[in-house]
Order: C-alpha cells, then structure tokens, then sequence
C-alpha cells in the first residue's frame, strides 16, 4: 500500500457548514489528553499528508488533528465555494466546533499559517499556543505559479495529465535534496481527476492578498514559534524576521537547509523545534 492510501485510510470525516455551505471535510484524529488538541494545517498545493511525519509522533499523550482544508484531499471539491483563506477560517472554526475544540495549538504551513494568524486575532479564545512555518504572511503571496494554476484558460486547458506532470516538477524543483518519491506521488495523488483539476484551479485563484494584509499581526496574543526554512525563495525568512518585530510574544527557530517543504526537507529538525516549543 502507497504512503498516501494508507494515509487516507486513517482519516474520518464529517459534513460542517461555513459561508453557507456544506463541506465534508477529512481529517486525521488521533491521541488525547488534558493538553489543548494540536491542530495541524497544510498549504496549497497540498493535503494533510504533509504531516504524515510529524503528526503522529505528537499523539502520545495529546489529542492530534490534521484537516484537509476544503477543496484540498479527500473533503469537498464540488465546484461552487469559497477557497480562500477568509473562507477556511471559517470552515476550520466550524470544525472545532464540530469536534467539540474550544481551543488548540496550531500549527500552519503556507496558507495554514495565513488562516492560524487569522485565527489568532480574530478568535483569540481558540488558539492557544501558534506555530507558523513558512507561511503566506503580509504581501509574500500569491506566486505567479500558483495563479496560473487559477487561470481560467488553464482550468479549460489542462488535462488530469498535464496536471500531475506539473505538480511532479515543482515539487521535486523546490524540494531540497534528493526528493522523496513517497512525497511527490502523494501531493499529486489528490489531483487525479478532472473534478480535482477544477478544484485545483479553484484554490489557486483565490489566493487574495488582501486577506493577510488586512491581519494586526500586533493583536496576536498567542506564544508564537516561527519555525521557518531559510532556503526559501517565496515566503523568505525575513517574513519571519518581520514577524518577531511586530508579533509580541514570537520566538524565530531557523531550520537551515530547508526550503519551503521544511517539515519534508529536515523531518527531525522540524519535530524538535516543535517539540521543545510544546513542551516549554
């Protein structure tokens, strides 16, 4: 069995309703405890395979939750909802409620840590604790890969194909090191249909800058880790440096050679920078 099947076959699902929509959303749901659940959340494009490493060492003795954002894995991607960051807030608050989650630590990755520092100021009661790494934080976002993935003429154009040639290339391009096969087959696996496809293209073009800008990153309360890769050419490590300045309890934890996959590019680094934040 591949990585990500097997990955698949340990999430749940559940239907919530944001923005005036029904959503299944798929999650990973593992552990328990006294300790507030540890909440995980991808970026585009990818799903909470992403944190097929990471999260599971972390459900020994807390409760550990990794969602498919909507329009990403195996939740929602019928054609006909919001996908940008606004919008997960609002479909990642309904899942709390859901799972009956008052208040979690979260980690976010890309988009994930636009929507946890959305989260941070705008319901300051759910995040108890904030770990942001290599996030689309400010202006640093979209890239212009992403938003031609949104493009109408290449939502018409592209085929189930052409698709997982292009992910398959950018992934290996910007994974540091040799890349992991197991990785790749896995993000390209949730784009495997022309639905997918459309669905892809969805999420790409509503990557609105606005939606970071508009963030008081001075109103974030919570004790934040900036656990960030310094090889990254998108969302650079002065975006962390940034966020030191204006966030006013944050900790900056480089990982040195890591790229924008930091989780995938140094796996133990990232686990104990996450590790000694939680635990201090």
């Amino acid at each position: 069995m591949a990585p990500h099947d097997d990955w698949r076959e340990r999430q749940k699902s559940t239907t919530v309703t944001a923005d005036g929509h029904d959503l299944e959303v798929a999650y990973y749901d593992e552990g328990g405890g006294s300790d507030p659940p540890l909440l995980f959340v991808h970026g585009i494009p990818t799903w909470s395979f992403l944190w097929r490493d990471v999260a599971p060492a972390f459900a020994n003795g807390r409760r550990v939750i990794a969602p498919d954002l909507a329009g990403y894995g195996e939740s929602s991607m019928y054609d006909g909802f919001d996908r940008s960051i606004r919008a997960q807030e609002a479909v990642l608050e309904a899942l709390l409620d859901e799972l009956g989650i008052d208040a979690c630590a979260f980690v976010g990755h890309d988009i994930g840590g636009g929507i946890g520092a959305r989260l941070a100021v705008n319901a300051p009661e759910r995040i108890a604790s904030l770990v942001l790494s290599n996030a689309t934080v400010y202006d640093s976002w979209p890239i212009e890969f992403v938003l031609d993935l949104g493009l109408p003429s290449t939502i018409r154009t592209m085929s189930v194909e052409d698709c997982q040639e292009t992910l398959s290339v950018a992934y290996r391009d910007t994974l540091r090191g040799e890349p992991n096969e197991a990785f790749v087959e896995g993000m390209c696996s949730q784009w495997d249909s022309e639905e997918a496809v459309v669905s892809l293209g969805r999420n790409a073009i509503a990557t609105n800058t606005n939606h970071t800008t508009e963030i008081a990153y001075g109103e974030i309360e919570a004790e934040t880790l900036l656990l960030w890769g310094t090889e990254d050419d998108e969302q650079p490590i002065e975006d962390a440096e940034r966020l030191v300045d204006d966030l006013p309890d944050a900790t900056l934890v480089p990982v040195e050679d890591a790229g924008h996959w930091v989780p995938e590019d140094r796996l133990g680094a990232y686990r104990e920078g996450l590790e000694t934040f939680l635990e201090g």
